[in-house]
């Protein structure tokens, strides 16, 4: 028997080698595969585009966020006048206005931008009787407002005044004038290197961060106390270098009811916010 002749393959002529290798002539399944690829190539581009995106906006958010807070540090004499909660609820109530026509349990002074220091006899005369509000100088916060008992029955009350923020060491060389019913009183930081001796022009403040305490005591239906807070930076004080450029002081005072047991029962302790 005679055995068959093996197929001999024929080789590939490279015309149809180069059939094969066009994209725009291979059969449906390899077209179908190279489309399928690009897609996904453009879907994970637009994913990345788009977090690069998200990305960007974040950080510039932030940024502003930033910019905006840096701004607020370095305005001078952030003065807010608050009545915690069951001073509230007693009756003691806060105004610009001397008739109390409007009042409130929260105050705040306006801000100085771009001071620079002055000294105690630069200051008005009749900062306590010029007006009420914020009646601000170039150089110096002045803030004018009234306390009310508002209540039922006589009570007496402390006012604290604290600073609450302070940036560049700005405090070192702050002074604070308050004046309560016409009387005055000017406080300033311990010197720097004697903490236990006050600067010779003013009172020391009680503790490095409490400036004063004031109380009125059998504070009547209908009495009204009025003051008025000056802050400024003083150029006579030592610690006035160029360090404390840019820095700022913030301040509140909080007025406090003086509680029995009964009251604290009654009531419980908070703030208005």
């Amino acid at each position: 028997m005679f055995s068959k002749k093996p197929k001999t393959e024929q080789p590939i002529t490279p015309e149809e080698l180069s059939k094969f290798n066009d994209k725009s002539i291979a059969d449906s399944d390899i077209k179908h595969l190279h489309v399928r690829n690009d897609s996904i190539d453009v879907i994970n581009y637009k994913k990345k585009k788009r977090i690069l995106s998200i990305v960007i906006s974040a950080t510039v958010f932030v940024l502003l966020i930033l910019w905006i807070i840096s701004m607020f540090l370095t305005q001078w004499g952030d003065l807010v006048i608050s009545v915690d909660s069951f001073a509230g609820r007693k009756g003691i109530i806060i105004s610009e206005d001397p008739e109390f026509n409007t009042y409130t349990h929260k105050l705040s002074a306006k801000q100085v931008k771009d001071v620079t220091n002055i000294t105690y006899t630069w200051l008005p005369t009749d900062l306590d009787t010029s007006a009420n509000g914020s009646h601000n100088g170039k150089n110096y916060v002045a803030y004018t407002f009234y306390c009310k008992n508002n209540g039922s029955e006589a009570l007496d009350y402390d006012a604290y005044l604290e600073v609450t923020g302070v940036a560049k060491s700005a405090d070192e060389a702050v002074r604070v004038l308050v004046y309560k019913n016409g009387e005055q009183a000017m406080y300033g930081k311990a010197k720097y290197d004697d903490r236990n001796t006050a600067e010779t022009d003013c009172t020391m403040f009680e503790t490095d961060k409490r400036v004063m305490t004031t109380s009125s005591e059998n504070f009547e239906v209908d009495q009204v106390d009025k003051y008025t807070i000056v802050i400024w930076a003083e150029g006579n004080d030592p610690e006035c270098i160029d360090d404390i450029r840019g820095g700022h002081v913030r301040m509140r005072m909080l007025f406090e009811v003086r509680e029995d047991e009964d009251d604290e029962k009654l009531f419980g302790a908070g703030f208005f916010n």
